[in-house]
């Protein structure tokens, strides 16, 4: 273990440019230095690379197309509730009105909470605030059944903290941060017209509930644990937890029909639910509810609150300065609609040619996974066989979806009424929506991600996998780029994603998407094992200012060995220059990171950063110390039997 741990990720600090640096020391510095050298990251970003490039280029362009529309420079696409975007993109940008409005708009929500003045109170009102634009100190959803994805289930949990992860709190900065937070949260609610002793009180009983709740949610690494959510109770055990807090009440207002169990996603969360949820705690419930509401509408509001909610932003993710009036009105009518959004980029952007070359791409991808797991020498034939099955059942989502999902047609925008007032309505629309899904099966051909961002993604309670027309542009995809080329961009991040189909949390579900324990007891030790073995080889990998939990990552470690290994299988089959895929892979993950962005990134992400991901799956590849002939004295030269393989 000790060898390989002194080179693991080649030598040199792949935060750090090195212009001398050779492929065979370390390929990414070797491929990204002179870029890393040059780059200057743009005051609204925390980051600027290959994937800031490509989300500011859609942007850009979805940017034009929304001024030309709402101009009238261009006609309105002929795409279903598109118009409604368009409206509230004016009413967003509109900003001499959200200006003049100041702290108007939210008036009447913001006195619900103040006219709360004991438990009682909160009980009683409970039913309408989850319903509307406020956070609770608890979470209800609904989502498919692991166990059975035909049907959709209630699932519990606690409430978000205050700062980014539960281990947040225990690094030096926990407390600057929150001084930051406390500072601004007074500000805020003085500005909405609260006093200013009243405020500092309120804020102080918020901070005091919040490190209540961070000693008993989950941390990112527990949520890492995808199948750990799924902990079904009966609705008697269930209530049972709840002494102080008529919970059998609530959810008869609540939910379209009774249910017989939920699933919690907490159960530390539920064990301590009654201990938190109490009139002895009223006065801090009333605060945090509070700062969660004023922080996380003041983006609706006046310019000058959008300032004034911006330096605890700032504080953890580096960012200099707050986007444009501009591009956060185009955000937020984005972020509504951003599906009816992605339709129309993929329409206009994705062109069909494009879009059969990457389905043959993907099917070259899956035989050669096929064949990878035929040949695999640690699993038994008849894991094998249920694996193959599964993975030939793999439904592919490309570009766009066909049709809108019916929540965007339930969505109104009224453009005499305020945009908090607009976000707010659509908030409870969108609640309702959620819980009405209760009574209803699931829906398999809903999207998880819209056609123009830049991203990928496998879900396992679908079994498909979805590339939105964003990513597949250059360096990830062209259709004019070397198949070399994008082989290591997007055939990388074809294997990626389907491997997530066999990682450790999506080896726990079955073809149709169910919780299903479908391998031998001999061949699930064996995958830990390596699974072990890839928590190791990244865990305490110093990146900028911090340390990366190997534990916390290694879903998105094992699919990133996985993609590449499938991809150069794939590469070679079709007679690809490995050079050129594997430089391109490191090309793929170029990026250059605030430091405060890196470490808010390393505890709350389940993916390392990006730099980190080219060189240790690197290499694992035997094809890598060929193509660029590695010798053992050369800093990423890892001995054979320390390359891991998974698939």
């Amino acid at each position: 273990m000790r060898r390989y741990l002194a080179v693991r990720g080649g030598a040199g600090d792949v935060a750090e440019p090195d212009l001398n640096a050779k492929p065979q020391d370390n390929l990414y510095l070797a491929v990204n230095s002179e870029w890393l050298s040059k780059a200057e990251i743009p005051a609204d970003q925390t980051s600027a690379g290959v994937n800031t490039e490509l989300d500011i280029k859609i942007e850009k362009r979805m940017m034009k197309d929304f001024a030309d529309i709402a101009s009238g420079k261009e006609k309105m696409p002929d795409i279903r509730d598109f118009d409604k975007a368009i409206a509230l993109y004016k009413i967003a940008k509109n900003f001499d009105k959200r200006d003049a409005e100041k702290a108007n708009p939210i008036q009447n929500d913001l006195q619900k909470i103040l006219d709360l003045i004991n438990f009682d109170k909160f009980k009683d009102n409970a039913t309408e605030l989850f319903m509307g634009p406020y956070a609770l100190p608890f979470v209800f959803d609904v989502d498919a059944d692991m166990k059975n994805t035909d049907f959709n289930v209630l699932h519990f949990g606690g409430p978000s903290t205050f700062l980014p992860d539960t281990t947040t709190y225990k690094t030096p900065e926990a407390k600057k941060l929150l001084d930051i937070l406390e500072k601004q949260s007074i500000n805020l609610l003085e500005m909405a017209g609260i006093g200013k002793e009243e405020a500092r009180v309120y804020v102080q009983n918020a901070l005091a509930f919040d490190q209540k709740l961070s000693k008993v949610v989950k941390s990112t690494e527990e949520w890492s644990d995808y199948a750990a959510i799924y902990n079904p109770v009966s609705l008697t055990e269930f209530l049972a937890k709840f002494k102080s807090f008529d919970m059998a009440d609530f959810l008869k207002t609540i939910l379209p029909e009774k249910v017989e169990r939920v699933i919690v996603m907490e159960p530390r969360f539920l064990d301590h639910a009654d201990e938190l949820i109490n009139p002895a705690n009223f006065d801090e419930i009333k605060g945090w509810m509070l700062v969660k509401y004023i922080n996380s509408v003041a983006k609706y509001l006046s310019q000058d609150f959008r300032a004034a909610a911006f330096p605890f932003n700032q504080a953890i993710s580096g960012t200099p300065e707050l986007p444009s009036q501009i591009k956060q009105a185009y955000r937020l009518a984005n972020g509504a609609f951003d599906e009816v959004v992605g339709i129309f980029y993929g329409k206009k952007y994705f062109g069909e040619e494009a879009k059969h070359d990457v389905e043959d791409m993907i099917h070259n991808m899956l035989k050669v996974y096929e064949q990878r797991i035929n040949d695999n020498n640690w699993l038994s034939e008849d894991t094998k066989k249920k694996a193959i099955i599964k993975l030939r059942a793999l439904v592919l989502k490309i570009g766009y979806p066909e049709k809108i999902e019916k929540i965007y047609d339930l969505l109104q925008i009224d453009p005499e009424r305020s945009l908090y007032e607009n976000e707010a309505q659509m908030a409870t629309v969108r609640t309702k929506y959620m819980l009405d899904k209760l009574t209803q099966p699931v829906d398999r051909s809903v999207w998880l991600m819209p056609g123009n961002l830049n991203n990928a993604c496998y879900d396992p309670q679908r079994n498909d996998l979805t590339f939105p027309a964003g990513i597949l542009q250059a360096p990830f995809y062209d259709i004019h780029q070397s198949r070399g080329a994008n082989y290591g961009g997007i055939g990388a991040t074809i294997g990626h994603e389907v491997s997530h189909a066999f990682d450790n949390s999506g080896a726990k579900f079955d073809e149709h998407g169910n919780m299903n324990n479908w391998w031998t007891d001999e061949d699930f030790a064996e995958f830990n094992k390596r699974v072990g073995q890839m928590v190791d080889i990244f865990d305490g990998l110093q990146y900028g200012p911090a340390k990366i939990n190997g534990k916390q990552v290694v879903g998105e470690n094992i699919a990133d060995l996985a993609g590449l290994a499938c991809a150069v299988q794939a590469g070679k089959n079709d007679n690809v220059d490995l050079k050129d895929l594997f430089e391109n892979y490191a090309r793929s993950w170029m990026q250059k990171q605030r430091p405060e962005a890196i470490k808010t990134e390393v505890q709350v992400d389940v993916h390392a950063p990006q730099p980190t991901r080219v060189n240790i799956p690197v290499q694992c590849q035997d094809d890598f110390y060929t193509a660029f002939d590695v010798k053992p004295d050369d800093g990423m030269w890892l001995d054979p039997e320390d390359r891991i393989t998974i698939w």
